[in-house]
């Protein structure tokens, strides 16, 4: 027996088997079970009062009134055939209805639909490239500019941080201390702070006045990829690849709050005054909804199939959105309900921002730049980065990006070591550039 099962393939076996089983039933394939009228006619009558419920009693009324009508009249030879069909019908079956001229009060006449109406977007000027800034020696990982609107900073794989002047793009001063990539800056809007982690593990404050480290914040186990400051508390956030999110007190460098609940690495938060006060995007593909106060996760959004690598909340809506290689979602403050997906962006999207115009604008990680417009979430403009001379063709990802506060200017740290500076065309107009807005094709996407 040992060895009829060596020779034969198990292929082989498998389907012996299958053939025994098929000739062992072969014989009761075509034995179905009789039919049950009695049976057959309870399920209609339930599909029929299940479907047509509503009207079943305005039917049976308007069949009981033309009954009364023809008992009524002087009997003739076609009265008799009605009242025949009307009795055939009386045992409850659904008989073809005819609504009169006038219809009866009882009888329910269903509103027309609405058909969905589809906003119109607002019309954004294109943007196109004004300044290329040259002077890191490694991929340009993080960009912030000061409340100010004078200066702006940049962190890089070459482990310096540089400040840049805004108006001129020349460099100001360079900042030497982590001794791995940057990858978080931060700037106080009321404390002269430079708040900046890298993959160091190290998260520092420089004093702007001596350009020096005045504290540390210990604690993080592993690199640390994000920064964000609360905007009316004095506590400043971080989170990395310890999936876990730190909250630090400014003065005293104590841990206030240890957020965890993520299962892998924590890639972008964002902070705002009002509840939910904190949101963290991660590698998990989910996004939890922190409450700053009691340090616990009031809300957790799956909706994502891949990493969340990036979240921006608008300046003046209670919105927010998250961007993922599926797609970009927008969600609604507090609980995080789902607004709507700005789909197109195949790629892996590693940055977002959006000004107060309501122009969002994702870059990926092959050089794509999306303009969308945040209300209607069309796209209304495709950038491809341009690499410097010199670079790979895989030196074009987009991996920081932030709007100046005034909104007219958009900075992009990139790949091929530099700073990208944009800003709106001032010749465009709607006539030059309209806006191609199809809502007979969106509709059939949408719905």
């Amino acid at each position: 027996m040992t060895d009829e099962v060596i020779k034969h393939s198990v292929h082989t076996l498998v389907f012996r088997s299958l053939k025994r089983s098929h000739d062992m039933f072969l014989s009761n394939q075509s034995m179905l079970p009789p039919i049950d009228e009695k049976a057959e006619k309870i399920l209609r009558s339930v599909k029929a009062r299940d479907s047509y419920g509503q009207v079943m009693s305005a039917v049976q009324k308007a069949q009981a009134i033309k009954q009364q009508e023809i008992m009524s009249r002087p009997e003739t030879p076609h009265d008799t055939e009605i009242a025949e069909s009307a009795a055939l019908g009386s045992d409850g079956a659904m008989l073809p209805y005819s609504a009169p001229a006038n219809p009866t009060p009882t009888a329910i006449v269903p509103a027309p639909r609405k058909a969905p109406t589809m906003p119109r977007p607002k019309w954004h000027a294109p943007w196109k490239l004004f300044r290329v800034i040259s002077g890191h020696l490694g991929w340009v990982r993080c960009v912030t500019v000061e409340p100010g609107n004078e200066w702006f900073a940049t962190g890089a794989a070459d482990r310096v941080i540089k400040i840049w002047d805004l108006a001129t793009g020349k460099l100001k001063v360079s900042l030497t201390g982590h001794v791995s990539t940057v990858r978080g800056l931060e700037v106080s809007s009321r404390h002269p702070y430079l708040f900046s982690c890298g993959e160091d593990r190290q998260v520092k404050c420089w004093d702007l006045e001596y350009n020096k480290v005045i504290r540390h914040y210990h604690g993080h186990l592993s690199a640390v990829y994000s920064l964000a400051l609360h905007p009316t508390i004095d506590v400043l956030v971080s989170a990395g690849r310890d999936a876990t999110a730190r909250v630090w007190d400014l003065r005293t460098k104590a841990n206030v709050h240890t957020l965890s609940g993520h299962t892998d690495t924590v890639a972008s938060l964002a902070c705002q005054s009002a509840e939910p006060q904190i949101i963290t995007g991660s590698h998990d593909s989910t996004i939890r909804l922190w409450d700053l106060a009691a340090g616990k996760s009031m809300c957790t959004l799956t909706n994502h199939k891949k990493s969340v690598r990036s979240i921006v909340i608008h300046p003046t809506l209670y919105t927010f959105a998250s961007a993922s290689p599926d797609n970009i979602k927008q969600w609604k403050c507090p609980e995080g309900k789902f607004i709507q997906n700005l789909s197109g962006h195949n790629a892996i999207v590693n940055c977002m921002a959006v000004n107060p115009e309501g122009v969002l604008v994702s870059g990926g990680d092959n050089g794509t730049m999306y303009f969308w417009d945040w209300r209607t979430g069309y796209n209304f403009q495709r950038l491809q980065s341009a690499v410097q001379p010199g670079s790979m063709d895989s030196e074009a990802g987009v991996f920081a990006m932030t709007f100046d506060r005034s909104g007219a200017r958009l900075l992009t740290a990139e790949a091929d070591k530099t700073i990208k500076i944009y800003r709106e065309d001032d010749a465009a107009s709607e006539d030059t550039h309209p806006v191609n807005w199809r809502p007979d094709i969106l509709k059939r996407r949408k719905f």
